[in-house]
């Protein structure tokens, strides 16, 4: 047993995820707790701030044996980003929490849409809904007396920060959090005041802007009183576990591909995200949301697992038989396709196998990750794509992604490389500069024999 450990804590849309690493950079434990998504209304996704601290007190109390003894140095908390928590004075949320899956602040795009040029193109993203500032707006339209009553918003891992820092202020996030919301000026680095006009709230509600690093408070918990750093945004913290790649994919309800080393500039219609990362820099994003929830479907409809899934994909020919599968569920940010658009098979023919629909479900998803790869212009090198993400353990997804980009790709063997980011982030606030050991994974090179182009096209054309 290690002498210190540090923890990291990632609050994903439907699970929190819990590690623990020691100051040599080995995993020593992990644990992973669940919640529902609830969805009180077609197009609108939410969680109860409740079930986020209970999750992680389950977690937290799995992973408790294996550090029995130990000094925890820290903890650092990695969140989903853009959502939205009112919450109290005393930190206590008013309502449950808006998720970025909500799209219930369609109509008030139009509000950031009416904005002077200069003003949007500082925002230097593209208009979505989900994100804190169209639904704050929301708010403020449909439930003023929630946000008469808040006495800050706050993005989703700082308001399980205020549940563990009962007695600290809670109205604390970070810029890489906060560059994400539709509210940040993004050339000035720093709350925009045309898009908090826009939104119609009071600047005083949005919360302080900190250092990922700093100590906000130390919090009572079963494996003793540990420092709590402000923490990040899920993303750029999976490319800190990932040692800043040329590019990497994160591939889990959704899909994140990140490019890092962005330089901000201003741009009125953007198609790919930029924002802050925990390190003082910038990384630009083409984000999907139809990743892993799209297989979940599928696994649904045709009665697989997950695992029964990627065996019949990896045991039927590229192409699957002519058949195209879309993700696009619940649609998309734009770019790789629209809001309005839509998922399905399309080809089918009295031909057509469950091996077939199984296998275009699983290329159809690595085409959209190919397309989104295509926004990022990221420069040509032999340096592989790293992947993370529950989404990317299959052989079979890590190859047809080699072949998809046409790079070669390496998988992260991380259970959670947000919460790995978020305790190394953890460790760098205590004055422990931590390296991870051993999460190097093998390259897998695209197969020269493979074609996908014909089935590439047709997946484009439907």
């Amino acid at each position: 047993m290690a002498d210190d450990v540090l923890l990291g804590a990632d609050l994903g849309t439907s699970g929190l995820k819990l590690v623990a690493l020691d100051v040599s950079g080995r995993v020593v434990a992990e644990a992973e707790r669940g919640y529902p998504i609830d969805r009180p209304a077609p197009g609108r996704a939410e969680s109860d701030v409740g079930a986020w601290r209970h999750a992680f007190d389950e977690a937290l109390s799995a992973v408790a044996p294996a550090v029995a003894g130990a000094r925890v140095l820290g903890l650092g908390l990695s969140g989903q980003m853009h959502g939205l928590v009112v919450v109290d004075a005393a930190g206590r949320a008013l309502r449950p929490a808006v998720l970025w899956a909500d799209g219930r602040a369609a109509a008030e795009l139009d509000l950031w849409r009416a904005l002077p040029d200069a003003d949007r193109a500082a925002l230097a993203n593209p208009l979505v809904a989900g994100m804190t500032g169209p639904l704050l707006a929301w708010l403020a339209r449909h439930e003023p007396e929630t946000v008469a009553r808040a006495a800050t918003v706050l993005l989703p891992k700082d308001a399980l920060r205020a549940t563990l820092l009962p007695e600290s202020p809670p109205a604390v996030t970070d810029r890489s959090d906060a560059s994400a919301t539709l509210l940040w000026d993004v050339p000035a680095d720093d709350w925009s005041a045309a898009a908090v006009r826009a939104a119609g709230v009071d600047p005083g509600l949005l919360p302080a802007v900190r250092p990922t690093t700093e100590v906000l408070g130390t919090a009572d918990l079963p494996v003793g009183a540990v420092p709590v750093v402000t923490g990040g945004a899920d993303t750029p913290l999976a490319l800190l576990a990932a040692g800043s790649p040329v590019a990497q994919v994160n591939l889990g309800t959704g899909a994140q591909l990140l490019r890092p080393g962005w330089a901000p500039r201003p741009a009125v219609a953007p198609l790919v995200h930029g924002y802050a990362d925990v390190s003082g820099g910038w990384y630009a994003m083409a984000a999907l949301q139809n990743g892993g929830s799209a297989w979940d479907w599928v696994c649904g409809v045709l009665g697989l697992s997950w695992t029964e899934l990627f065996d019949a994909a990896g045991a039927t020919p590229a192409g699957a038989g002519g058949v195209a599968f879309r993700p696009f569920l619940t649609g998309e940010r734009g770019g790789v396709a629209r809001p309005s658009d839509r998922g399905g098979w399309s080809g089918l023919h009295p031909g057509t196998t469950r091996a077939d629909l199984a296998r275009a479900a699983v290329e159809g998803v690595a085409f959209a990750i190919g397309a989104a790869f295509e926004l990022l212009e990221v420069p040509g090198s032999d340096e592989p794509v790293v992947l993370t993400g529950g989404g990317a353990r299959s052989a079979v997804v890590q190859g047809l992604l080699a072949d998809v980009l046409g790079r070669p790709v390496r998988h992260l063997p991380l259970r959670s490389a947000s919460a790995i980011g978020a305790a190394l982030l953890a460790g760098r606030g205590v004055g422990q500069d931590v390296v991870l050991e051993g999460a190097a994974g093998a390259v897998v090179e695209p197969h020269a024999d493979v074609d996908l182009g014909a089935a590439a096209d047709r997946w484009a054309r439907t």
